[in-house]
């Protein structure tokens, strides 16, 4: 399948696949909807309500390691610790990553051996990338995803469910309520009604909240679980 790198509305660039008409972060901003989408309204929001200093985070779609560079920086401004494990099926190549300006864009040039190391580490290994952030990369498809309990936070950012309508099932959204733990919670840039009705039947609490440039709402789920009494 065709690939191309394209410069999104805020000057980052990202993956284009023609084929799919498709891309893997917004053409409206990739670092705008990463921040607003992930950032803000998932890493955020957690520590906000659970004041956590470590947390562990599963993204679904490691991709251009974008979610994970932007995560690192925070956990750094934080003083928090983050264990991050990214999942993709498909990693992205090297001569696409050399092209991804996103400590540029980001204006976080004095951290591009971070960004660069995130690609660079071995798969299946967990490595310790900078003090406050520790990264494990899995290359596997979504649904061989079995953790019980682990996560305190998913970023979902799998492709749409215009071209990969199985990544948003009522099937792959039971092993994320599975993978969190009780009141982790789960971000994704999408909105639509199949994809809520299949979080809430698998016993997510969810809402739908502003979503980033060029998108009305995304929404945002809670692995709610009720103390006994």
């Amino acid at each position: 399948m065709e690939r191309k790198i394209i410069k999104t509305a805020d000057g980052s660039v990202t993956i284009h696949l023609p084929e799919w008409n498709e891309q893997y972060h917004s053409k409206h901003g990739a670092i705008q909807e990463a921040q607003h989408v992930f950032i803000k309204s998932g890493l955020y929001y957690y520590l906000e309500n659970f004041h956590k200093t470590e947390i562990s985070v599963l993204e679904i779609g490691f991709g251009t390691g974008l979610n994970a560079f932007l995560t690192a920086l925070e956990a750094a401004k934080l003083a928090i610790k983050i264990n991050y494990t990214g999942v993709e099926a498909y990693p992205v190549k090297k001569d696409e990553i050399e092209k991804l300006n996103y400590p540029e864009a980001a204006k976080a040039l004095n951290h591009k051996e971070l960004f660069q190391n995130l690609h660079k580490t071995s798969w299946e290994k967990e490595v310790v990338i900078s003090p406050n952030f520790e990264l494990l990369k899995q290359n596997k498809t979504f649904d061989q995803i079995d953790d019980q309990d682990k996560f305190d936070l998913i970023y979902f950012d799998a492709f749409g469910a215009r071209v990969q309508p199985e990544l948003w099932t009522e099937e792959i959204f039971h092993k994320m309520f599975s993978a969190l733990k009780q009141n982790g919670t789960l971000v994704t840039y999408a909105a639509k009604g199949s994809v809520r009705r299949a979080m809430i039947a698998c016993g997510f609490k969810v809402e739908k909240i502003p979503g980033p440039p060029g998108k009305r709402e995304m929404l945002r789920a809670v692995k709610y679980v009720p103390l006994s009494r």
